[in-house]
């Protein structure tokens, strides 16, 4: 065994040494040599053994990927301090190592790094590899270090779960949705089919102004136009192409099919249209209308040229002024007189009630424009009167539907103040109107006691009881 000298022995030994003879010095120089290898070489050996596991600090990005530590294998596996982490912020200490997941920080006021639990579940958190268990997969946090091995082996498992799930998600969304490259092709291929409104409208055109189209293709064209010329640019796309024209004149061949036809879609394209109804006036459209209202022709046809006739007279009075100088009034007349003829009685007076309405309310505006001056010269009540309107109107009272009633009641109270007489000598009336009013008293209080204060039949009420005052 070698003995440890002090520095204070080991100078006592040199002057001792230097009084010496030469063969006993050489004995002595040779133990100090002997001494100091001993000294240095256990000295190197735990330089070595100090040295700890040097772990480079984790980065996690946007999407979860956790680079894995680099662990320097040339040195011994020494076990390291763990960190446990809390949902509060703890001083990471030098040297210690943390697991991956956690929220790191460094705190500007102390200048320590810190770090805590991102959310409340560990499994959120990225933690689960560091929990209690074996060494064979886990890190065993019951101990207070661990080595450099399971440190590796934990990161590892962590990377390797994290592509497990990121492929997981990509298969089931492959599963789910189509490729982009398969969407674009099929869209590619829709839009080589695909046809704007105003092109559809043009083969419809050709179609049915073609000399080889049989009545089946030539009805069936009509059919689809009526679709398209509900939108107002429609309409006027087929105006524009001179597709009006051609339906206008369809209204004066000889099959009736056809005529039905053409005048449903000219009264879908007049509806509403400012445009179409002034081009439909300057080509004739009225007159070829009232035309088929005035003759024999079958009911459907006739419901058809009345909604055309209706497009056209709603709000342009330049047209109701030249309906009542083409003799419309009359002809409208005509329909109570002929047989079959009952279903069109309740869309004659919703027309002319509309007409009424539409002159009071321009009136009562007190508008001085053009329009104003238009509606003043549309004398439809005073012709009404002349034709013995009062004594028409109010015998459609005896419709057993409560929406004729309705209209009717309207209009016999706008026609009040010219038809009082003769709603007074109009035999029976009287008693009709004493028989709704108890009809409705009864179905009001029904609705009220259903909860309902303003109910339809308190509507109705009210007009049969303002029209029985007023005639008192």
């Amino acid at each position: 065994m070698i003995t440890v000298l002090s520095l204070k022995g080991v100078a006592l030994m040199v002057v001792e040494i230097l009084t010496m003879r030469p063969g006993r010095l050489s004995l002595i120089l040779l133990l100090i040599s002997v001494h100091c290898f001993n000294y240095c070489w256990s000295e190197t050996s735990q330089q070595q053994k100090v040295s700890a596991l040097t772990v480079l600090e984790q980065t996690e990005d946007n999407t979860g990927k956790v680079e894995e530590a680099t662990v320097e294998d040339n040195l011994d596996s020494e076990d390291m301090e763990v960190f446990y982490p809390t949902n509060k912020w703890q001083i990471i200490k030098p040297g210690q190592a943390i697991p991956a997941g956690l929220h790191v920080r460094l705190n500007l006021e102390t200048g320590k790094n810190e770090a805590k639990i991102l959310d409340d579940e560990n499994e959120k958190s990225g933690l689960k590899h560091w929990k209690q268990g074996s060494r064979q997969g886990m890190v065993n946090t019951d101990l207070k270090s661990f080595t450099a091995e399971e440190l590796k082996r934990a990161l590892k498992l962590m990377k390797h779960e994290g592509n497990t799930e990121i492929e997981g998600h990509q298969e089931k969304v492959h599963e789910t949705f189509r490729p982009i490259k398969e969407l674009m092709e099929d869209f590619e291929a829709m839009n080589v089919m695909m046809e704007t409104d105003m092109e559809i409208i043009n083969k419809l055109v050709i179609k049915f102004n073609s000399s080889s189209a049989t009545l089946d293709e030539k009805i069936v064209a009509l059919y689809d136009l009526e679709y398209y010329v509900h939108q107002v640019d429609n309409a006027q796309h087929l105006m524009s192409i001179g597709g009006l024209q051609l339906v206008i004149n369809a209204l004066n061949t000889t099959e009736p099919l056809i005529q039905e036809h053409a005048a449903f879609v000219l009264g879908s394209a007049l509806s509403g249209n400012p445009k179409v109804q002034i081009e439909a006036m300057e080509a004739g459209a009225l007159q070829k209308l009232l035309v088929l209202l005035a003759t024999d022709q079958p009911v459907a046809l006739k419901k058809k040229a009345l909604f055309a006739v209706s497009s056209m007279l709603r709000h342009f009075p330049f047209a109701q002024q030249q309906f009542l100088k083409l003799g419309g009034l009359q002809v409208l007349g005509q329909l109570f007189q002929a047989k079959g003829m009952e279903s069109l009685h309740i869309r004659v007076m919703t027309l002319l009630y509309d007409m009424i309405l539409e002159k009071e309310l321009i009136q009562e505006a007190q508008d001085n424009s053009e329009k104003c001056r238009q509606y003043d010269e549309v004398n439809l009540l005073p012709s009404m009167l002349e034709q013995d309107w009062c004594m028409v109107v109010p015998k459609l009272l005896t419709s057993t539907d409560h929406d004729t009633r309705e209209k009717v009641m309207k209009t016999m109270n706008l026609m009040m103040s010219s038809c009082r007489r003769e709603y007074q000598t109009l035999q029976g009336l009287s008693s009709l109107l004493n028989m709704l009013r108890s009809e409705y008293e009864e179905l009001a209080v029904e609705e009220q006691s259903e909860g309902e204060q303003d109910g339809y039949f308190l509507g109705l009420w009210n007009s049969t009881n303002a029209i029985i005052k007023k005639l008192g």
